[in-house]
Order: C-alpha cells, then sequence, then structure tokens
C-alpha cells in the first residue's frame, strides 16, 4: 500500500492500516511533517509558532509496517502500477493519492509573485515576514502617502482562510504591535478584505454570513463584497475601476486539487478533483483511491462534501477499511460522510459556525467549540499543550508571546531613512587633539 500525502486523510490511512498485519504500507510525502492546516494564519500573523502546529511524520506513523518516503511525486502509471517520484519509481499493489489541495490564481498565475496564499508553513512564515516587514517599512517612511501604503493590507476571497486571517491580522495591528512602535500607531493600519461574491463565508447560512460580516466589521475590518479584483502588482490591488495603494497583498480565493491526479487521467471536475466511486476510487481502477481535497464526494443529500479536515479524516479510515475488507474479501461499504459541523473563527471570542448540521452557534460560545475541536485533532500532547498556553496568554492579556519574527534578511529592502530632524542624525566624533593620546576605557 502506497500513500501520497501525510495530511489529514493520508495521515489517518497510514495510522489505521498499520494495525493491519497482512499490509506493508509506505507514506511518500515531499515533506518531513504533518501540518494542521487551519491554524497556518494563526503562525502567519505570529500567534503561534511553526512547530506549533506540525509534527514530524516518523514519530506519527511508529508502526513496523509502516515506513516513510521524503520524495515528491511526480505521477501515476496506472497501468504499470507505479508511482512516479522525483529520481526513481514506487511500486504498488494499492494507492492512495492524499496530495491536498493547491491555490488558484484563475489563470493569473502572475500574482502568486504578490499575493502569496496559505497552504504551507513556508507561506505562513513567509508572509509574516511580509507583514512585519510593513510596519517596519512604515517606521522608517518620511512620506505620509508611502507610509499608508504600507500599513494598507489587503486580503483577497470571504472564505475561511480569508476571514480568519482578516481578524487575526486587524486584532494583532491593535493589540500586539502598538507598543514595538515610535514614529507610527498600528491601530491606525488598514485591513480590506475582498470577496467577489455577494457574501463572505457562502459555505454556511446566510445569516452566519452576515454575522461574520458584522464581526469583521466590528473587529476595524473593512469587508467589501462584489469586489472582483482585476489586477495585483507590487504597489497595489485593482478592483473595477479602483485603484488600492498597499505593498501587502494575501491571497485566500481559489483552491485547486493538486497537480498530481491530472496523470490518473480520469474526468475531473471544475476545480480539478478526481470524480470517485462510492468507493472513494478512480473509475476503471479499483487499485487507486482518491481521497481529500482531491477527491469529488457527493453526499446522500447531493451536495459536495466539503474540503475540510474531519472529511479528509473520515475518507482516510474509510479506505483502510475498505483493503481490509478486499484482503479478507468482505462486501464493500460505500462512502458515507457524516457532517459534525464546520466552524470559522474572526477574532477573540468571535466565531460562527454549524454544529452536527443543526445548530448554529456564534460569539463566545462557538469560539471555544472551535478552540476546543482544534485542539482535540492537534497531534501530540506537547503541541496541544502548546497551544493552549499561547491562547490563554493571548485571550487574557489582549497581547501575545514574542513571536513576532522576520527570519529573512529584508533590511536592503527597507525605503531611505528620512534625513528630516524627526530621526537623530549620526555625526562624526570629535577629533582628539594631536598632541594627547586617545584615552583608554
Amino acid at each position: 500500500m502506497v500513500i501520497v500525502g501525510a495530511g489529514f486523510g493520508g495521515l489517518e490511512a497510514a495510522k489505521a492500516l498499520g494495525k493491519a498485519p497482512d499490509v506493508r504500507v509506505t507514506v511518500v510525502d515531499r515533506y518531513n511533517h504533518h501540518l494542521f492546516q487551519p491554524l497556518l494564519y494563526q503562525v502567519a500573523t505570529a500567534v503561534l509558532n511553526p512547530a506549533d502546529i506540525s509534527a514530524p511524520i516518523r514519530s506519527v506513523l511508529k508502526a513496523r509496517n509502516t515506513q516513510v518516503m521524503l520524495a515528491e511525486a511526480k505521477s501515476v502509471d496506472p497501468r504499470r502500477k507505479v508511482l512516479v517520484v522525483e529520481g526513481g519509481e514506487i511500486s504498488y499493489d494499492s494507492l492512495v493519492v492524499a496530495t491536498g489541495a493547491a491555490h488558484s490564481y484563475f489563470k493569473h498565475p502572475e500574482w502568486a509573485q504578490v499575493a502569496p496564499g496559505l497552504k504551507t508553513l513556508e507561506d505562513a512564515v513567509r508572509i509574516r515576514e511580509r507583514v512585519l516587514t510593513a510596519f517596519e517599512a512604515a517606521e522608517r517612511e518620511s512620506d505620509p502617502v508611502r507610509q499608508r501604503e504600507w500599513m494598507t493590507f489587503v486580503i483577497i476571497g470571504g472564505g475561511p482562510t480569508g476571514v480568519e486571517l482578516a481578524g487575526a491580522l486587524s486584532y494583532m495591528t491593535r493589540h500586539s504591535l502598538p507598543k514595538d512602535f515610535r514614529r507610527i500607531d498600528t491601530r491606525q493600519a488598514r485591513v480590506l478584505l475582498l470577496e467577489g461574491l455577494p457574501r463572505v463565508l457562502t459555505a454556511y447560512p446566510e445569516a452566519l454570513s452576515e454575522r461574520a460580516k458584522r464581526d469583521l466589521e466590528e473587529l476595524h475590518v473593512e469587508v467589501r463584497t462584489g469586489a472582483l479584483v482585476t489586477g495585483i502588482d507590487a504597489e497595489g490591488v485593482t478592483v473595477g475601476e479602483e485603484r488600492i495603494p498597499t505593498r501587502t497583498v494575501m491571497w485566500g480565493a481559489g483552491v485547486a486539487a493538486s497537480p498530481l491526479v491530472r496523470s490518473l487521467d480520469v474526468p475531473l471536475d471544475r476545480a480539478g478533483r478526481v470524480m470517485v466511486t462510492p468507493q472513494l476510487t478512480v473509475p476503471g481502477h479499483n487499485d487507486v483511491y482518491v481521497i481529500g481535497d482531491v477527491a469529488a464526494v457527493a453526499q446522500e443529500n447531493g451536495k459536495p462534501v466539503p474540503g475540510i479536515a474531519p472529511a479528509a479524516m473520515q475518507m482516510g479510515r474509510h479506505v483502510a477499511k475498505t483493503v481490509r475488507a478486499r484482503l479478507r474479501q468482505k462486501p464493500l461499504q460505500p462512502f458515507r460522510y457524516h457532517d459534525k459541523g464546520s466552524f470559522a473563527v474572526i477574532g477573540r471570542g468571535y466565531a460562527v459556525g454549524m454544529l452536527f448540521d443543526k445548530w448554529r452557534m456564534t460569539g463566545r460560545a462557538a469560539w471555544m467549540v472551535w478552540a476546543g475541536v482544534h485542539i482535540a485533532y492537534l497531534i501530540g500532547f506537547r503541541n496541544r499543550l502548546s497551544v493552549m498556553l499561547n491562547w490563554g496568554y493571548t485571550f487574557f492579556t489582549q497581547g501575545g508571546r514574542d513571536m513576532r519574527l522576520i527570519t529573512g534578511k529584508v533590511a536592503p529592502r527597507m525605503p531611505a531613512l528620512d534625513q528630516g530632524p524627526s530621526l537623530p542624525v549620526v555625526t562624526a566624533a570629535p577629533a582628539l587633539p594631536v598632541a594627547q593620546p586617545a584615552p583608554v576605557h
């Protein structure tokens, strides 16, 4: 059994198959760690450390029948039953493709350079660096117009990622950063959330979407719906005929399935996902399973299974059951998604969500449920304890721990220093008299 991707779905399949003595499992991933993606935005806004939401794959999968291989998958050859990776091939009896989603820039790949998305730890650290660098540049800037550009942040996309990122960024500018700077007031920073559809969080009922919009506005986020972005560059965003000057743009609008599934040469939906069978297999290839964000699965009510962590985990466990049933020549059961609910957090004490697809929750109660669910899904006691302590400290102090680190070399990109009187001018020390030696200290 070869599993490509150690995200939520792949990891659950590997853990379940690790208990099967008659199965040999190989997990292939281009990273050596499992990532808890729902909390990436908190790394991007300096609430959590990268290590708080990640865990080495080898430390999670310790079953004797399971091995982990660090490699990047390139394609799948179902006819020869091999997975092609960088530097070679891996043969399989059964294959699980769980490679997740990638960013989609709606036929504008050039936007990726100036509007990074949020899918990996590298993305989160990059966004954190861009945000903190913007404030450092504003502190040095002498021109108030350019200073305002540095202190304007635009998030494109009003889904859960965009909403959570906008709320956390606005909270950061008003509670965590004000004491760090002298020439600028970070509370005057402008955070804009642009959504092309008529409302944010379109996957939620309209009442919850409206509540989320009000909560964002209460947190001083400018929410614009029906705002279609037509251009992005290093100095601003264009929405229709309007130009928004900004030096920091973040992307949360579109996702597309990992390109690996294209090599399967099977029908895909508009998002590039495989339209799988009820057993989560590829049509015509019963030995290839596709799960998670790369699988298009319909529920009994006709609605698509959402691309969230609990759904991927359920798919992973179902694949493991199907594999064991096939080995024992037992009847195969179709996949049934059990909707336990979904939540979107907006800020400290602000959240909206649905519990078991029945009960709508908002405010602090929704925030507490969201926090509890995320703590439960984190891997490892150390990660759970660290995140709980960080959240508790941030909640009660309205601040946060000192994780506002810029790890890249950004000093050469800083604007020129103001030569006016508001900044101290460094002058040369007066020359010592020639006849007297320099004093020794």
